[in-house]
Protein backbone atom coordinates (compact mmCIF):
# COMPACT_ATOMS: atom_id res chain seq x y z
CA UNK A 1 0.00 0.00 0.00
CA UNK A 2 1.53 3.51 -0.69
CA UNK A 3 1.29 6.46 1.75
CA UNK A 4 -2.04 7.41 2.11
CA UNK A 5 -2.89 10.93 0.65
CA UNK A 6 -3.39 13.54 2.40
CA UNK A 7 -6.86 14.13 3.80
CA UNK A 8 -9.53 15.00 3.80
CA UNK A 9 -10.21 13.94 -0.13
CA UNK A 10 -13.39 12.23 -0.98
CA UNK A 11 -14.73 10.36 -3.52
CA UNK A 12 -18.78 9.02 -4.46
CA UNK A 13 -18.29 5.45 -5.92
CA UNK A 14 -21.61 4.53 -8.12
CA UNK A 15 -22.11 1.18 -8.25
CA UNK A 16 -22.62 -0.73 -4.63
CA UNK A 17 -21.79 -4.24 -6.32
CA UNK A 18 -18.51 -6.27 -5.72
CA UNK A 19 -16.46 -4.18 -7.75
CA UNK A 20 -17.74 -1.13 -6.44
CA UNK A 21 -17.22 -2.23 -2.78
CA UNK A 22 -13.57 -3.63 -3.28
CA UNK A 23 -12.83 -0.22 -4.87
CA UNK A 24 -14.58 1.39 -1.62
CA UNK A 25 -12.57 0.02 0.80
CA UNK A 26 -8.79 0.53 -0.78
CA UNK A 27 -10.01 3.99 -0.95
CA UNK A 28 -10.64 4.21 2.61
CA UNK A 29 -7.50 2.47 3.31
CA UNK A 30 -5.74 5.14 1.67
CA UNK A 31 -6.99 8.02 3.74
CA UNK A 32 -10.32 8.71 1.38
CA UNK A 33 -14.01 9.29 2.78
CA UNK A 34 -16.36 7.29 0.43
CA UNK A 35 -19.81 7.69 -0.45
CA UNK A 36 -21.15 4.72 -2.23
CA UNK A 37 -24.25 5.02 -4.64
CA UNK A 38 -26.49 2.75 -5.62
CA UNK A 39 -30.17 2.71 -7.67
CA UNK A 40 -31.45 0.09 -5.32
CA UNK A 41 -32.27 0.71 -1.62
CA UNK A 42 -29.93 -2.77 -1.11
CA UNK A 43 -26.32 -2.93 -2.17
CA UNK A 44 -24.51 -6.16 -3.37
CA UNK A 45 -24.78 -5.79 -6.92
CA UNK A 46 -24.89 -8.73 -8.41
CA UNK A 47 -23.84 -10.90 -5.26
CA UNK A 48 -27.95 -10.07 -4.32
CA UNK A 49 -29.71 -10.08 -7.90
CA UNK A 50 -27.36 -12.27 -10.26
CA UNK A 51 -25.45 -14.98 -8.40
CA UNK A 52 -27.85 -18.03 -8.38
CA UNK A 53 -29.62 -18.64 -5.12
CA UNK A 54 -28.64 -22.11 -4.82
CA UNK A 55 -25.01 -21.00 -4.37
CA UNK A 56 -24.93 -19.31 -0.92
CA UNK A 57 -21.09 -19.56 0.06
CA UNK A 58 -20.60 -17.22 -3.12
CA UNK A 59 -22.99 -14.80 -1.65
CA UNK A 60 -20.46 -15.40 1.91
CA UNK A 61 -18.29 -12.47 0.47
CA UNK A 62 -21.02 -9.56 1.72
CA UNK A 63 -19.86 -10.32 4.94
CA UNK A 64 -15.87 -8.24 3.46
CA UNK A 65 -18.55 -5.86 2.42
CA UNK A 66 -20.18 -5.50 5.75
CA UNK A 67 -16.74 -4.92 7.27
CA UNK A 68 -16.57 -2.11 4.79
CA UNK A 69 -19.01 -0.45 5.59
CA UNK A 70 -18.45 -0.08 9.10
CA UNK A 71 -15.35 1.49 8.66
CA UNK A 72 -14.93 5.40 9.39
CA UNK A 73 -15.87 7.75 6.47
CA UNK A 74 -18.04 5.42 4.87
CA UNK A 75 -21.57 6.59 3.74
CA UNK A 76 -24.10 4.56 1.94
CA UNK A 77 -26.65 6.49 -0.34
CA UNK A 78 -29.10 3.63 -1.76
CA UNK A 79 -32.02 4.46 -4.20
CA UNK A 80 -30.13 7.39 -5.75
CA UNK A 81 -30.28 6.44 -9.35
CA UNK A 82 -27.50 8.53 -11.30
CA UNK A 83 -28.76 10.04 -14.70
CA UNK A 84 -32.48 10.48 -12.74
CA UNK A 85 -31.80 11.80 -9.28
CA UNK A 86 -28.02 13.50 -9.80
CA UNK A 87 -25.99 13.67 -13.04
CA UNK A 88 -22.44 12.97 -13.44
CA UNK A 89 -21.55 16.79 -13.59
CA UNK A 90 -23.57 17.10 -10.00
CA UNK A 91 -21.45 14.36 -8.17
CA UNK A 92 -17.68 15.79 -9.91
CA UNK A 93 -18.88 19.35 -8.49
CA UNK A 94 -18.72 18.01 -4.94
CA UNK A 95 -16.18 14.73 -4.88
CA UNK A 96 -12.34 14.68 -5.46
CA UNK A 97 -12.93 11.60 -7.59
CA UNK A 98 -16.29 9.82 -9.26
CA UNK A 99 -15.56 6.59 -9.94
CA UNK A 100 -18.46 4.53 -11.62
CA UNK A 101 -19.16 0.89 -10.74
CA UNK A 102 -22.48 -0.18 -12.32
CA UNK A 103 -21.74 -3.09 -14.15
CA UNK A 104 -23.00 -4.42 -17.38
CA UNK A 105 -26.80 -4.42 -17.03
CA UNK A 106 -27.98 -5.14 -20.32
CA UNK A 107 -27.29 -7.91 -22.72
CA UNK A 108 -26.07 -8.81 -26.05
CA UNK A 109 -28.85 -9.67 -28.76
CA UNK A 110 -28.66 -12.33 -31.17
CA UNK A 111 -29.48 -10.14 -34.09
CA UNK A 112 -31.82 -12.61 -35.82
CA UNK A 113 -35.79 -13.04 -37.19
CA UNK A 114 -38.15 -13.78 -34.42
CA UNK A 115 -35.91 -12.41 -31.45
CA UNK A 116 -38.79 -10.17 -30.36
CA UNK A 117 -41.27 -13.18 -30.55
CA UNK A 118 -43.10 -13.51 -26.68
CA UNK A 119 -41.31 -15.95 -25.36
CA UNK A 120 -37.82 -14.85 -26.27
CA UNK A 121 -35.95 -13.65 -23.23
CA UNK A 122 -32.59 -11.98 -22.34
CA UNK A 123 -31.12 -14.09 -19.43
CA UNK A 124 -30.44 -10.45 -17.56
CA UNK A 125 -33.68 -10.29 -17.21
CA UNK A 126 -34.73 -13.97 -16.07
CA UNK A 127 -32.25 -14.06 -13.80
CA UNK A 128 -33.07 -10.67 -11.87
CA UNK A 129 -36.60 -11.68 -12.01
CA UNK A 130 -35.59 -15.23 -9.81
CA UNK A 131 -33.09 -13.25 -7.44
CA UNK A 132 -35.96 -10.48 -6.60
CA UNK A 133 -34.90 -7.46 -8.04
CA UNK A 134 -37.97 -4.46 -8.01
CA UNK A 135 -37.45 -3.78 -11.80
CA UNK A 136 -37.99 -7.17 -12.76
CA UNK A 137 -40.30 -9.16 -9.66
CA UNK A 138 -43.19 -8.34 -12.35
CA UNK A 139 -42.73 -9.89 -15.60
CA UNK A 140 -44.09 -12.77 -16.79
CA UNK A 141 -42.49 -16.02 -18.11
CA UNK A 142 -44.80 -19.31 -19.67
CA UNK A 143 -43.06 -21.89 -18.25
CA UNK A 144 -45.72 -24.29 -19.56
CA UNK A 145 -43.55 -25.01 -22.11
CA UNK A 146 -42.15 -28.61 -22.77
CA UNK A 147 -38.69 -27.88 -23.81
CA UNK A 148 -36.62 -24.47 -23.14
CA UNK A 149 -33.34 -23.63 -25.55
CA UNK A 150 -30.55 -21.48 -23.79
CA UNK A 151 -28.30 -19.62 -25.89
CA UNK A 152 -24.85 -19.66 -24.33
CA UNK A 153 -22.26 -21.60 -23.32
CA UNK A 154 -21.32 -19.78 -19.56
CA UNK A 155 -21.87 -19.84 -16.37
CA UNK A 156 -25.23 -17.49 -16.54
CA UNK A 157 -26.64 -20.48 -19.27
CA UNK A 158 -25.76 -22.89 -16.88
CA UNK A 159 -27.83 -21.36 -13.99
CA UNK A 160 -30.72 -20.47 -16.05
CA UNK A 161 -30.76 -24.18 -17.23
CA UNK A 162 -30.25 -25.78 -13.40
CA UNK A 163 -32.66 -22.91 -12.20
CA UNK A 164 -35.62 -24.30 -14.41
CA UNK A 165 -34.96 -28.13 -13.28
CA UNK A 166 -34.66 -27.50 -9.36
CA UNK A 167 -37.84 -29.15 -7.36
CA UNK A 168 -39.39 -27.88 -4.48
CA UNK A 169 -36.96 -29.23 -2.21
CA UNK A 170 -34.34 -27.77 -4.27
CA UNK A 171 -35.52 -24.34 -4.26
CA UNK A 172 -37.10 -23.76 -0.69
CA UNK A 173 -34.20 -23.72 1.30
CA UNK A 174 -32.81 -20.40 -0.69
CA UNK A 175 -33.65 -16.77 -1.03
CA UNK A 176 -35.20 -17.33 -4.65
CA UNK A 177 -37.82 -14.72 -4.85
CA UNK A 178 -41.36 -15.96 -3.52
CA UNK A 179 -42.98 -15.21 -6.79
CA UNK A 180 -40.09 -17.23 -8.68
CA UNK A 181 -40.16 -20.42 -6.49
CA UNK A 182 -44.37 -20.58 -6.95
CA UNK A 183 -43.86 -20.26 -10.99
CA UNK A 184 -40.66 -22.30 -11.35
CA UNK A 185 -42.34 -25.44 -8.78
CA UNK A 186 -45.26 -25.42 -11.01
CA UNK A 187 -43.11 -25.61 -14.21
CA UNK A 188 -43.82 -28.53 -16.60
CA UNK A 189 -40.40 -27.99 -18.43
CA UNK A 190 -39.16 -31.23 -19.18
CA UNK A 191 -35.70 -30.49 -21.52
CA UNK A 192 -33.69 -27.32 -21.24
CA UNK A 193 -31.17 -27.86 -24.11
CA UNK A 194 -28.44 -25.84 -23.73
CA UNK A 195 -26.85 -23.93 -27.30
CA UNK A 196 -22.93 -23.48 -27.63
CA UNK A 197 -21.86 -22.29 -31.20
CA UNK A 198 -18.82 -23.71 -30.71
CA UNK A 199 -17.07 -26.90 -29.11
CA UNK A 200 -16.99 -28.74 -26.16
CA UNK A 201 -13.16 -27.32 -25.98
CA UNK A 202 -13.75 -23.58 -26.09
CA UNK A 203 -17.19 -23.75 -23.97
CA UNK A 204 -16.64 -20.89 -21.11
CA UNK A 205 -17.74 -22.53 -18.01
CA UNK A 206 -16.71 -23.07 -14.74
CA UNK A 207 -15.72 -26.22 -13.78
CA UNK A 208 -17.81 -26.59 -10.59
CA UNK A 209 -20.84 -25.11 -12.55
CA UNK A 210 -20.19 -27.94 -14.96
CA UNK A 211 -20.12 -30.82 -12.68
CA UNK A 212 -23.48 -29.14 -10.55
CA UNK A 213 -25.23 -30.19 -13.23
CA UNK A 214 -24.39 -33.91 -12.59
CA UNK A 215 -26.45 -33.93 -8.64
CA UNK A 216 -29.77 -32.08 -9.84
CA UNK A 217 -32.39 -33.84 -8.05
CA UNK A 218 -34.55 -34.62 -10.95
CA UNK A 219 -32.74 -34.18 -14.42
CA UNK A 220 -30.39 -35.97 -16.26
CA UNK A 221 -27.53 -34.24 -17.69
CA UNK A 222 -27.50 -35.45 -21.81
CA UNK A 223 -24.08 -34.69 -23.95
CA UNK A 224 -23.78 -36.85 -27.18
CA UNK A 225 -20.79 -38.77 -27.36
CA UNK A 226 -19.95 -37.71 -31.11
CA UNK A 227 -19.69 -33.63 -30.22
CA UNK A 228 -16.84 -34.98 -28.01
CA UNK A 229 -15.04 -36.45 -30.58
CA UNK A 230 -12.81 -33.37 -31.47
CA UNK A 231 -11.72 -31.36 -34.76
CA UNK A 232 -7.99 -31.66 -35.01
CA UNK A 233 -7.89 -27.82 -34.65
CA UNK A 234 -9.40 -27.83 -31.55
CA UNK A 235 -7.79 -30.69 -30.31
CA UNK A 236 -4.49 -29.34 -31.04
CA UNK A 237 -5.60 -26.35 -29.52
CA UNK A 238 -6.41 -28.04 -26.21
CA UNK A 239 -2.99 -29.47 -25.78
CA UNK A 240 -1.25 -26.22 -26.36
CA UNK A 241 -0.23 -23.77 -23.66
CA UNK A 242 -3.05 -21.57 -24.85
CA UNK A 243 -5.73 -23.80 -23.17
CA UNK A 244 -6.64 -22.99 -19.76
CA UNK A 245 -6.74 -26.51 -17.31
CA UNK A 246 -10.49 -25.51 -16.86
CA UNK A 247 -11.03 -26.11 -20.63
CA UNK A 248 -9.28 -29.41 -20.25
CA UNK A 249 -10.81 -30.60 -17.15
CA UNK A 250 -14.42 -29.27 -19.13
CA UNK A 251 -13.61 -31.46 -21.60
CA UNK A 252 -13.39 -34.67 -19.05
CA UNK A 253 -16.47 -33.74 -17.22
CA UNK A 254 -18.41 -33.54 -20.40
CA UNK A 255 -16.52 -36.92 -21.33
CA UNK A 256 -18.25 -38.31 -18.09
CA UNK A 257 -21.42 -37.05 -18.76
CA UNK A 258 -21.60 -38.89 -22.46
CA UNK A 259 -21.31 -42.23 -20.68
CA UNK A 260 -24.38 -41.53 -18.03
CA UNK A 261 -27.11 -43.88 -18.98
CA UNK A 262 -30.74 -42.23 -18.42
CA UNK A 263 -31.75 -42.44 -15.03
CA UNK A 264 -35.30 -42.13 -14.91
CA UNK A 265 -35.42 -38.55 -14.12
CA UNK A 266 -38.18 -36.57 -14.87
CA UNK A 267 -35.98 -33.55 -16.37
CA UNK A 268 -33.31 -33.33 -18.32
CA UNK A 269 -30.46 -31.30 -19.21
CA UNK A 270 -29.03 -31.28 -23.02
CA UNK A 271 -25.83 -29.72 -23.79
CA UNK A 272 -25.82 -29.35 -27.38
CA UNK A 273 -22.54 -28.21 -28.85
CA UNK A 274 -21.76 -26.63 -32.59
CA UNK A 275 -24.78 -24.88 -33.03
CA UNK A 276 -25.57 -21.73 -33.64
CA UNK A 277 -29.59 -20.09 -33.72
CA UNK A 278 -30.50 -18.05 -37.18
CA UNK A 279 -34.03 -18.06 -36.69
CA UNK A 280 -36.76 -18.02 -33.81
CA UNK A 281 -39.99 -19.34 -34.93
CA UNK A 282 -43.38 -18.43 -34.42
CA UNK A 283 -46.37 -16.00 -35.09
CA UNK A 284 -46.93 -14.23 -32.13
CA UNK A 285 -44.97 -16.44 -29.37
CA UNK A 286 -42.08 -18.73 -29.66
CA UNK A 287 -42.93 -22.03 -31.32
CA UNK A 288 -39.03 -23.35 -32.20
CA UNK A 289 -35.75 -22.55 -33.15
CA UNK A 290 -34.07 -22.83 -36.19
CA UNK A 291 -30.40 -23.13 -35.54
CA UNK A 292 -27.15 -24.13 -37.94
CA UNK A 293 -24.15 -26.50 -37.79
CA UNK A 294 -20.88 -25.17 -37.25
CA UNK A 295 -17.57 -26.30 -37.92
CA UNK A 296 -13.90 -24.76 -36.33
CA UNK A 297 -11.59 -23.02 -38.21
CA UNK A 298 -8.88 -20.84 -37.74
CA UNK A 299 -8.69 -17.24 -38.68
CA UNK A 300 -5.35 -15.01 -40.23
CA UNK A 301 -4.87 -14.04 -36.63
CA UNK A 302 -5.03 -18.16 -35.83
CA UNK A 303 -7.78 -17.83 -33.67
CA UNK A 304 -10.45 -20.78 -33.68
CA UNK A 305 -13.83 -19.21 -34.68
CA UNK A 306 -17.34 -21.40 -35.36
CA UNK A 307 -18.43 -20.97 -38.81
CA UNK A 308 -21.83 -22.81 -40.53
CA UNK A 309 -22.02 -25.66 -42.82
CA UNK A 310 -25.21 -25.15 -43.89
CA UNK A 311 -26.40 -27.76 -42.31
CA UNK A 312 -29.81 -26.85 -40.46
CA UNK A 313 -32.42 -28.03 -37.97
CA UNK A 314 -35.02 -27.12 -35.69
CA UNK A 315 -35.50 -27.82 -32.38
CA UNK A 316 -39.87 -27.07 -31.32
CA UNK A 317 -39.51 -25.40 -27.73
CA UNK A 318 -41.91 -22.68 -26.18
CA UNK A 319 -39.07 -20.29 -24.63
CA UNK A 320 -36.14 -19.16 -25.90
CA UNK A 321 -33.12 -17.44 -23.32
CA UNK A 322 -30.17 -15.38 -25.07
CA UNK A 323 -27.36 -15.77 -22.46
CA UNK A 324 -24.22 -14.59 -24.87
CA UNK A 325 -23.05 -11.52 -22.49
CA UNK A 326 -23.79 -8.42 -20.78
CA UNK A 327 -23.03 -4.91 -22.28
CA UNK A 328 -23.23 -1.21 -20.73
CA UNK A 329 -25.83 1.32 -20.89
CA UNK A 330 -24.40 4.48 -22.24
CA UNK A 331 -24.71 7.77 -19.51
CA UNK A 332 -25.59 11.40 -20.96
CA UNK A 333 -21.93 12.99 -20.16
CA UNK A 334 -19.88 10.48 -20.34
CA UNK A 335 -18.28 9.54 -23.71
CA UNK A 336 -19.24 5.74 -24.14
CA UNK A 337 -17.75 2.58 -26.46
CA UNK A 338 -20.49 1.40 -28.61
CA UNK A 339 -18.74 -1.55 -29.86
CA UNK A 340 -17.51 -2.59 -26.66
CA UNK A 341 -20.33 -1.14 -24.73
CA UNK A 342 -17.84 0.00 -22.06
CA UNK A 343 -17.11 3.43 -20.62
CA UNK A 344 -14.18 4.69 -22.47
CA UNK A 345 -11.37 4.71 -20.57
CA UNK A 346 -7.74 3.97 -20.13
CA UNK A 347 -6.78 1.57 -17.01
CA UNK A 348 -9.41 2.87 -15.29
CA UNK A 349 -9.21 6.31 -16.20
CA UNK A 350 -12.44 7.86 -18.08
CA UNK A 351 -11.58 9.31 -21.48
CA UNK A 352 -13.34 12.08 -22.88
CA UNK A 353 -14.36 11.63 -26.92
CA UNK A 354 -11.15 13.62 -28.57
CA UNK A 355 -8.91 10.32 -25.92
CA UNK A 356 -8.42 13.41 -23.26
CA UNK A 357 -8.49 12.31 -19.68
CA UNK A 358 -11.60 13.66 -17.71
CA UNK A 359 -9.99 14.86 -14.93
CA UNK A 360 -11.04 12.66 -11.57
CA UNK A 361 -13.45 10.43 -13.08
CA UNK A 362 -12.87 6.63 -13.48
CA UNK A 363 -14.27 2.94 -13.80
CA UNK A 364 -13.80 0.02 -12.29
CA UNK A 365 -15.22 -3.20 -12.83
CA UNK A 366 -17.26 -4.94 -15.77
CA UNK A 367 -18.50 -1.01 -16.96
CA UNK A 368 -14.50 -0.86 -17.12
CA UNK A 369 -13.05 -3.69 -18.76
CA UNK A 370 -16.05 -5.82 -20.13
CA UNK A 371 -18.21 -8.73 -18.19
CA UNK A 372 -15.20 -11.25 -17.42
CA UNK A 373 -13.63 -13.14 -14.81
CA UNK A 374 -15.69 -14.11 -11.36
CA UNK A 375 -15.90 -12.18 -8.19
CA UNK A 376 -12.58 -12.09 -7.00
CA UNK A 377 -11.38 -10.64 -10.46
CA UNK A 378 -13.02 -7.27 -9.44
CA UNK A 379 -10.48 -7.40 -6.19
CA UNK A 380 -7.49 -7.01 -8.36
CA UNK A 381 -9.32 -4.57 -10.71
CA UNK A 382 -10.04 -2.32 -8.17
CA UNK A 383 -6.78 -1.84 -7.07
CA UNK A 384 -5.46 -1.05 -10.11
CA UNK A 385 -8.04 1.50 -10.39
CA UNK A 386 -7.32 2.90 -7.33
CA UNK A 387 -3.95 3.35 -7.80
CA UNK A 388 -4.78 5.57 -10.79
CA UNK A 389 -6.82 7.74 -8.51
CA UNK A 390 -3.90 7.60 -5.49
CA UNK A 391 -0.89 8.81 -8.13
CA UNK A 392 -3.45 11.33 -9.34
CA UNK A 393 -4.28 13.18 -6.21
CA UNK A 394 -0.56 12.58 -4.96
CA UNK A 395 0.24 14.56 -8.33
CA UNK A 396 -2.12 17.39 -7.17
CA UNK A 397 -4.55 16.45 -10.30
CA UNK A 398 -7.62 16.26 -7.70
CA UNK A 399 -8.92 19.59 -7.27
CA UNK A 400 -9.54 20.43 -3.06
CA UNK A 401 -12.33 22.72 -3.33
CA UNK A 402 -14.92 20.66 -2.54
CA UNK A 403 -18.21 20.78 -0.06
CA UNK A 404 -17.91 18.69 2.77
CA UNK A 405 -19.74 15.40 3.58
CA UNK A 406 -22.63 17.45 5.09
CA UNK A 407 -22.88 19.60 2.69
CA UNK A 408 -23.17 16.65 0.34
CA UNK A 409 -25.79 14.79 2.00
CA UNK A 410 -28.21 17.91 2.40
CA UNK A 411 -27.69 17.89 -0.98
CA UNK A 412 -28.74 14.00 -1.66
CA UNK A 413 -31.52 14.40 0.44
CA UNK A 414 -32.67 17.52 -1.05
CA UNK A 415 -32.69 15.19 -4.59
CA UNK A 416 -34.15 12.39 -2.89
CA UNK A 417 -35.42 12.51 0.51
CA UNK A 418 -36.55 8.93 0.95
CA UNK A 419 -32.89 7.76 0.33
CA UNK A 420 -31.71 4.77 2.12
CA UNK A 421 -28.58 5.10 4.62
CA UNK A 422 -26.52 1.78 5.54
CA UNK A 423 -28.59 1.74 8.42
CA UNK A 424 -31.97 1.44 6.59
CA UNK A 425 -30.03 -1.33 4.73
CA UNK A 426 -29.69 -2.85 7.73
CA UNK A 427 -33.18 -2.71 8.98
CA UNK A 428 -34.34 -3.92 5.40
CA UNK A 429 -31.72 -7.25 6.14
CA UNK A 430 -32.89 -7.65 9.34
CA UNK A 431 -36.77 -7.75 8.48
CA UNK A 432 -35.84 -9.89 5.54
CA UNK A 433 -33.57 -12.51 7.21
CA UNK A 434 -35.86 -12.96 10.03
CA UNK A 435 -39.05 -13.48 8.00
CA UNK A 436 -36.52 -16.45 6.10
CA UNK A 437 -35.70 -18.00 10.00
CA UNK A 438 -39.54 -18.29 10.44
CA UNK A 439 -39.39 -20.33 7.35
CA UNK A 440 -35.76 -22.53 7.70
CA UNK A 441 -34.72 -19.80 4.37
CA UNK A 442 -31.47 -17.97 4.50
CA UNK A 443 -34.27 -14.52 3.77
CA UNK A 444 -36.88 -13.87 1.88
CA UNK A 445 -36.57 -10.73 0.07
CA UNK A 446 -38.50 -8.04 -0.04
CA UNK A 447 -38.85 -7.33 -3.89
CA UNK A 448 -41.04 -3.77 -4.15
CA UNK A 449 -39.16 -0.36 -3.77
CA UNK A 450 -42.20 0.17 -1.41
CA UNK A 451 -41.74 -1.73 1.09
CA UNK A 452 -37.66 -1.54 1.09
CA UNK A 453 -38.80 2.18 1.85
CA UNK A 454 -41.03 1.77 4.79
CA UNK A 455 -39.04 -0.79 6.56
CA UNK A 456 -35.90 1.25 5.98
CA UNK A 457 -37.82 4.35 7.21
CA UNK A 458 -37.84 3.05 10.30
CA UNK A 459 -34.51 4.11 11.57
CA UNK A 460 -32.13 6.21 9.19
CA UNK A 461 -29.20 7.69 10.71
Amino acid sequence: MSEPVSAPLRAAVVGAGPSGFYLTGQLLAEGFQVDLYDSLPTPFGLVRAGVAPDHPNIKAVTRVFEKTARKEGFRFYGGVELGRDVTPQELADRYHAVVYAFGTATDNRLGIPGENLLGSHPATEFVAWYNGHPSYADHEYDLTARRVVVVGNGNVAIDVARMIVLVEEELTPTDTADHAITHLRAGQVQDVVLLGRRGPAQAAFTNPELRELGYLADADVVVHSEDLVLDPLSAAWLESEDAHTTNRRNVEILREYSTRAPTGKQRRVVLEFLWSPVQILGDTHVEGIRIVRNRIEQDAGGALRAVPTGEERILECGMVVRSIGYRGTPLAGISFDERRGLIRNAGGRVLEADGSVRTGSYAVGWIKRGPSGVIGTNKKDAADTVARIVQDAQAGVLSADRPDADAVEAFVRGRVPGVVSWDGWRLIDEHETATGAEQGRPRVKLVRLEQMADVAARRQR
